[in-house]
């Protein structure tokens, strides 16, 4: 059987997952997590009580976490683009830019984007202002690393990569990229103009109208 991706289009994780998907064409079903498809989200939730996904199946193995399943993919379904070089330091550093697009540009951007979700009264103006101070600060430590590469990691594209294109995608709607640092910026365009991701943005953008802060006419 082809492994089982239960996701939704419109979620960040599930898009860094699917980039690298189609990144290598690899075949799989898309078990839809949407209130149509109630037999995906009880089988999803019975796997995965933390009720957070992306979550891959296959063969009787479970698969958490959008990086590990990116790496299970690596494992059991090898393709044309290896997104962690086989190179050891290459490799830390990859996992490390992994990190840094998951920790400090997709957590601040979902911090803005849940704190809108909110009632009014619970809402957190200072952690706001904090998520978005780290934002600037991530954007600016960006600028200085993508001047000297095309990718986030190097010269070829990577699970970096994977994880930057919704980090970034949905950062810039909540928070812009200011113009004074336009590498962060064209690394953005360069993301969007990869087909693995322009793809996945074109699935997703039915669902732009459920976005709490307000889609941009944009992207």
């Amino acid at each position: 059987m082809k492994p089982q991706l239960f996701a939704h289009p419109f979620s960040s994780y599930c898009q860094k997952v699917l980039v690298a998907i189609y990144e290598n064409g690899i075949s799989f079903d898309y078990r839809m997590l949407s209130p149509e498809e109630s037999g995906n989200i009880e089988e999803w939730q019975s796997l995965w009580p933390i009720k957070r996904f992306p979550m891959l199946k296959e063969d009787g193995n479970t698969v958490m976490e959008a990086t590990i399943i990116i790496e299970y993919l690596m494992l059991h379904h090898p393709g044309p683009v290896r997104l962690i070089p086989q190179d050891p330091d290459a490799a830390l550093r990859t996992r490390m830019m992994d990190r840094f697009f998951d920790n400090y540009v997709m957590t601040p951007m979902q911090k803005v984007v849940f704190n809108q979700i909110r009632p009014e009264a619970d809402r957190d103006p200072y952690g706001v202002k904090e998520a978005k101070q780290m934002l600037d600060d991530a954007y600016a430590w960006l600028d200085g690393v993508v001047a000297k590469t095309e990718w986030a990691a190097g010269d070829t594209f990577s699970l970096a990569d994977c994880a930057a294109c919704p980090s970034l995608f949905y950062a810039d709607w909540v928070h812009p990229i200011p113009e004074t640092l336009p590498n962060t910026r064209a690394y953005r365009a360069r993301l969007l103009a990869r087909p693995s991701f322009a793809r996945a943005v074109d699935e997703g953008r039915p669902y732009r109208s459920f976005f709490p802060l307000g889609a941009p006419d944009r992207d």
